[in-house]
């Protein structure tokens, strides 16, 4: 299994899918990171870039994400990519969490998160 999250400077998982600087790439044996790569993003609206297709080639599954519209997670989901929303906090530790079955979706996308600080210009529901 390899599992995706959007990642920022100092480990931290980036608040919005589309302008993270890369995606950690975690890949997964008997519940256990045994690689860990990066992705460079194509920075911009996570829905109109092909990420949802180079995640898939790659074999991802999961994506831990802060915040993401509702079209980035469709254009995942129609490649087999699983979507845990509004996660925050350092992706290792994300990961972690993941892996032993304590991590669960935030709910809500991330036009409902706009009062911190997703808004920037960018509307997230397409």
């Amino acid at each position: 299994m390899k599992i995706a999250v959007p990642t920022k400077e100092g480990n931290q998982i980036d608040n919005h899918f589309g302008h993270c600087e890369f995606y950690s790439i975690f890949t997964v044996e008997k519940n256990l990171v045994v690689n860990k790569q990066t992705l460079e993003s194509p920075q911009g609206c996570g829905c109109k870039s092909n990420i949802a297709y180079d995640l898939a080639k790659m074999d991802v599954s999961i994506m831990l994400a802060g915040g993401i519209g509702d079209g980035a997670i469709n254009k995942l989901s129609s490649q087999g990519i699983e979507v845990i929303r509004n996660c925050k906090g350092d992706v290792n530790e994300l990961v972690d969490e993941f892996l032993k079955g304590t991590l669960k979706d935030g709910g809500a996308s991330c036009s409902a998160h706009a009062e911190k600080g997703h808004d920037e210009g960018h509307v997230c529901n397409h």
